[in-house]
Order: structure tokens, then sequence, then C-alpha cells
């Protein structure tokens, strides 16, 4: 008996077509994805190396903090802005968000890994045939935040859930590089990623509503602890 061949394991009554953006939001926030993530901990090795984190639950403050200061006042509201730039074919817009993003990453560390990424990630999406579409709206130097929102609309997929994905990748390279480091065991590692899941819906919701004049960075911390890492003696990551 085929049992895998049957209609009748369709997950949904009408064939499982609506099914497609939850499958392009998988394949974008997937750590296999080769942009190249892995090889960044955006400060998170400094302040390993400094003692600020030492354990599985400071490695989930650090992170939750980061979510809830950070990237709720920052790249949420930003996300949620380029989403919409780039679904009203708004250059203008898009080049101006782009700019205020990277703007808000204070080290050079930071901003090379947001340059390079975004490479890595322009040159998955070519193959694709997601460039086409928004190839003059682009900026000179486009951001990965920026090019994940592009593939975000590219794909059907709307600005939340989206960005809850980036989120997601956000935190679980973190996560993967505090395994490494401190080290962590993968269920300390899971029951991080467990608990954050719950800060990143918050940062979602939150940074959602933000109006213009209400964004903005707040995470003196990971600026301190990605400008040691610049000229830290020995370091597995990027930045």
């Amino acid at each position: 008996m085929r049992r895998a061949m049957s209609p009748t394991m369709n997950i949904e009554p009408g064939g499982g077509t609506t099914l497609l953006p939850l499958l392009r939001l998988l394949q974008l926030a997937s750590p296999s994805l080769p942009v190249g993530a892995y090889a960044y901990s955006q400060g998170l090795e400094s302040a390993i190396n400094e003692g600020w984190v030492t354990d599985a639950a400071t490695t989930k403050e650090w992170c939750g903090d980061l979510l809830a200061f950070g990237h709720s006042y920052w790249d949420v509201p930003i996300f949620i802005r380029l989403h919409a730039s780039w679904r009203l074919s708004d250059h203008g817009a898009v080049c101006h968000w782009s700019e205020l993003l990277l703007a808000g990453r204070e080290t050079s560390e930071l901003q090379q890994e947001e340059y390079n990424l975004g490479k890595a990630l322009l040159r998955v999406m070519e193959p694709l045939g997601l460039t086409a579409a928004i190839g003059t709206l682009m900026p000179p130097r486009p951001p990965f935040l920026a090019l994940f929102a592009a593939a975000a609309h590219q794909f059907g997929i709307a600005a939340r859930p989206a960005c809850s994905a980036y989120l997601w990748a956000w935190a679980e390279s973190q996560v993967m590089a505090a395994t490494k480091l401190i080290p962590l065991g993968q269920n300390a590692a899971q029951k991080i990623l467990f608990e954050l899941a719950i800060d990143i819906e918050s940062a979602v919701r939150a940074g959602a509503h933000l109006t213009d004049d209400e964004l903005g960075m707040s995470a003196p911390g990971l600026a301190i602890a990605s400008a040691l890492h610049e000229t830290q003696y020995t370091r597995l990551f990027r930045s």
C-alpha cells in the first residue's frame, strides 16, 4: 500500500499550493543557504573572550537583550520599510533605508559583514531569477537585510513572517557560535533557541508598530565587543 501517494495524505484539503510561501521562507531562513553567515559571531566571540558570556543562561541573555533593545528598534522596523519599498518599486526609499541601516552598524566588522552577506545573497538570488525585477531599484552596495527583504517580496512572503525568519537565522547563527566557543551542548543550544523564539515574536510585534521618529539602535555592548574583536589576537570568526 503506497500511503505516500494517497490523496488523503495532503496537508491541506485544497492540495497544498498555499504552502509554497512557507517553503520559500524555510529556504531563506535555512542555515544551509550559502551566504557564509556561519563565519560571523557579531562580537559574541569577544563577549565570550572577555567573560561577559559564559554559559547557556548568559548566551540567552545576550541574544535576548539584542533582540529587545537592538533589533526591535532597528532591524525590524527598517526591514518592514524595505519590504514595502521593494513592493512599491521605490528606489529612493530602498536607498534611504539601506543607508540608514548601515549607519547603525557601528564598527567596521559589522558593516563589512552586512556587505559581504549581501553580496553572497545576491549570488544566490541571480540564478533563481530574483534580481531582474529589482535590479534598477538596488542601491550601489545593497546590505544583506535589504536583499533578504527583496527576496522575501519576490517569493511572495509577507513582511512580518519574513522578518521573523531573518531574526531566526540570526539567532541560530549566534547560538551556533556560542555552541562552538563556550562550548554548549546540543540540548542547551536547542533550549536557548526555543526560548528565543518568544523574544523574536515580541521583537517583530514591537518593531512593526514604530514610527520613523522612534527608530534607534541602542546596543553599546555589541559595539564594544565588535570593536574589541577587530584586534583580538586569536579568533575563530570574522566578526
